[in-house]
């Protein structure tokens, strides 16, 4: 009979004693599942842009060597957890087997394809071979199993689109829908980093939301990377600046809003020293929304009160109510976004 753990998975933590998985540097990945978990068969895992180019840095930019420092990762922690950058990813697989308690009462059946929507650094993880690295999308396919909690979200696969143009989608599910949350017609809206998987999103889903009133503006390192935005009406207005020079990116970001500071920033960096590039453009009582996991709350904090910033700020929460609905939508309703993923992502 399967024994019954924690909906949290804190039975599942060994060190230290008393918190949630997430916080825990090492958790028993043990495969055989409790009668409230979910036993998953990996098929690849989506790292989380800031862990995945940190790892890259690190080793140099050797696949070998990337695969082989996220296999000792999750040999010491049994989890995919960055410990520079304490983030995780997602990952693919199919259903293996569903404990006692949860059958019938969950959507699943044994077989079913997923996209687990909780981090890798709290879901446990066992990898028994890496059979690809691929650097230019941040992903590892592997041979392994991982568990998901009874806590845990989860989409299934859909069936309208190739299950890579999914995951690619799904990786960044949350920042979208913050996204749609947040902005509100007539609202100005810019968005740093945004030629990448979350920003391009993040792009369209503000354009959506201000209507024909508002202003989204995008930037980026590189200006030939905000090309296809412009060209696909992903953004108002563009300019190209290092996010790590907060000067550098008032003065351009003011200059392409009519000198008006914005109503909502948004980070999705995959570098660190970004959060005074995000917070000197917005107005008082404006919305700072961080969705990068390179992000400091003690450069964020202290820096909005060093320059006197009275702002909104919020953390990326990878989770919002109808996430990935809202995400694999834009898919769906956009051509030419499709169209980027399925070259860039698949």
């Amino acid at each position: 009979m399967q024994e019954k753990g924690c909906k949290y998975g804190t039975h599942r933590v060994l060190h230290p004693e008393g918190v949630l998985p997430q916080a825990a540097l090492k958790i028993h990945n043990d495969m055989h599942i409790y009668n409230n978990e979910i036993l998953i068969n990996v098929q690849a895992l989506n790292v989380d842009s800031a862990s995945f180019t940190q790892i890259s840095k690190e080793q140099g930019g050797d696949p070998e060597k990337i695969g082989q420092r996220i296999m000792d990762i999750v040999k010491e922690r049994g989890k995919l957890q960055n410990p520079v950058t304490g983030s995780g990813g997602m990952l693919i697989g199919t259903v293996e087997k569903i404990g006692d308690q949860l059958k019938g009462t969950i959507d699943l059946k044994e077989g079913d394809k997923i996209a687990t929507l909780v981090s890798l650094s709290l879901t446990p993880l066992y990898i028994e071979e890496i059979t690809a690295v691929q650097k230019d999308i941040d992903r590892v396919e592997i041979k392994g199993k991982a568990i998901l909690f009874e806590s845990g979200i989860y989409a299934k696969l859909p069936e309208d689109m190739n299950e890579n143009l999914a995951l690619a989608a799904l990786d960044v599910a949350g920042a979208p829908a913050q996204v749609a949350k947040l902005v509100r017609p007539g609202d100005s809206v810019l968005i740093l980093g945004a030629t990448g998987k979350s920003g391009m999103m993040c792009a369209y889903e503000a354009v959506k939301r201000v209507g024909p009133t508002g202003n989204v503006v995008a930037s980026d390192l590189f200006e030939e990377s905000l090309e296809a935005l412009k060209e696909h009406g992903f953004c108002h207005e563009a300019f190209a600046a290092d996010a790590t020079k907060p000067v550098e990116v008032l003065h351009k970001a003011l200059a392409a809003n009519g000198g008006k500071e914005y109503d909502v920033a948004i980070n999705v960096v995959n570098v660190n020293n970004t959060e005074m590039s995000t917070i000197l453009p917005v107005r008082n009582e404006g919305v700072v929304y961080f969705f990068s996991m390179a992000t400091s709350f003690t450069k964020a904090a202290l820096g909005a009160e060093g320059v006197g910033k009275d702002v909104t700020m919020i953390v990326g929460n990878g989770y919002t109510k109808g996430h990935a609905a809202i995400t694999l939508a834009e898919l769906r309703e956009s051509e030419a976004l499709r169209e980027i993923f399925e070259k860039r992502y698949m």
